[in-house]
């Protein structure tokens, strides 16, 4: 009897077990992730961030704010890709003094108001919403420069000499970028979508959730974005609740905005402060929720439509939360999630 209720048992277990197996074999994985070190020449602080603004400009150097998180793969390419290069490693040294601080750490850190709080608290705060996420600060701890999410090597070392060549004191950076990026890409007309709704645009009377589109000619990243992002049935299916519109970054076109203004695009793009293009801008009841102003991978772009399009960010306000969550949920549905997508 004792060897039949042994036998028994080995059969109940492997029974039990066969569907956790199965379970497990179904569950997707995550592809993409970050490695990265924070460079040992960043600078070593005890985070009272006054304290620092006041010892770089003793140095004549500017304060670099440097927002990133373990795993993120953009932040490894700022750097493993930005911080590897010669040129931009030396010319951050000669004009920054760059501190990391981490969006989920727990140190304490002095704010720019003299109270203290944990980096976690501290980013949120601050509204970062991405990492990487790079704050330049002038002498007098000023934030004159944000960079929302990764800068491909030659724009990032423009924005570097935005900064370091106090060019900031004159000029918008939208402007300065412009003027010192090469073109490139298709010439002629921006590249279009069926999707896209047609002009003249009073975003003014939707009432559903609003996608904007701000693009150039001759942009080879906006091509990308087509080939790469919007030409993916998972992204055309998640912008299929929204109105979606192209419009030219530079054009003298009007529209009329969600808040009911008349604006020419050059306008609407200098009052939202847009410094990157390709840029995505997500309404939704009139008002601004998110916005992609840098380079971003398909999974990422289609959170964030997502995001605007489920109502979530009603209820989480903080969209790192809540595209930690999205990824859980796709993988237990068995997809596999890539960070970095080859696109």
């Amino acid at each position: 009897m004792s060897g039949l209720r042994w036998l028994i048992s080995v059969l109940l277990l492997a029974l039990s077990a066969a569907p956790l197996a199965a379970a497990e074999s179904e569950h997707g994985k995550m592809e993409g992730v970050g490695d990265f070190e924070i460079p040992e020449w960043f600078k070593v602080s005890f985070l009272n961030l006054p304290e620092d603004v006041k010892e770089a400009g003793q140095a004549d150097k500017n304060l670099l704010l440097v927002w990133y998180q373990d795993g993120c793969p953009y932040c490894e390419r700022l750097i493993n890709t930005n911080f590897s290069q010669k040129g931009i490693v030396e010319y951050t040294q000669e004009h920054f003094d760059v501190i990391a601080l981490n969006l989920w750490g727990s140190r304490t850190v002095t704010g720019l108001d003299g109270g203290s709080l944990s980096e976690k608290a501290l980013g949120k705060r601050m509204g970062v919403q991405f990492t990487p996420t790079l704050q330049f600060l002038d002498k007098q701890g000023e934030v004159v420069l944000r960079l929302n999410g990764y800068y491909p090597p030659e724009k990032f070392r423009t924005a570097l000499q935005y900064v370091g060549e106090d060019a900031f004191r004159n000029q918008a950076f939208s402007a300065f970028m412009k003027a010192n990026t090469p073109e490139g890409g298709k010439p002629g007309k921006l590249l279009a979508e069926p999707f896209f709704a047609d002009s003249p645009h009073d975003l003014s009377e939707k009432k559903g959730p609003v996608a904007v589109f701000f693009e150039q000619r001759q942009c080879p990243d906006c091509v990308r974005l087509h080939e790469g992002i919007l030409d993916d049935p998972r992204m055309r299916e998640l912008l299929e609740p929204f109105h979606v519109v192209q419009v030219d970054r530079w054009s003298e076109d009007k529209l009329v905005t969600p808040g009911g203004k008349r604006l020419s695009a050059r306008q609407w793009g200098d009052e939202l402060g847009l410094d990157y293009v390709p840029a995505m801008v997500l309404f939704d009841r009139g008002e601004e929720v998110i916005r992609m102003e840098s380079l971003f991978k398909g999974f990422h772009v289609r959170s964030m439509v997502d995001y605007v399009a489920s109502g979530a960010y009603r209820d989480q306000p903080r969209f790192q939360r809540y595209i930690q969550a999205r990824s859980e949920r796709l993988m237990e549905e068995g997809q596999t999630v890539d960070l970095w997508e080859k696109n």
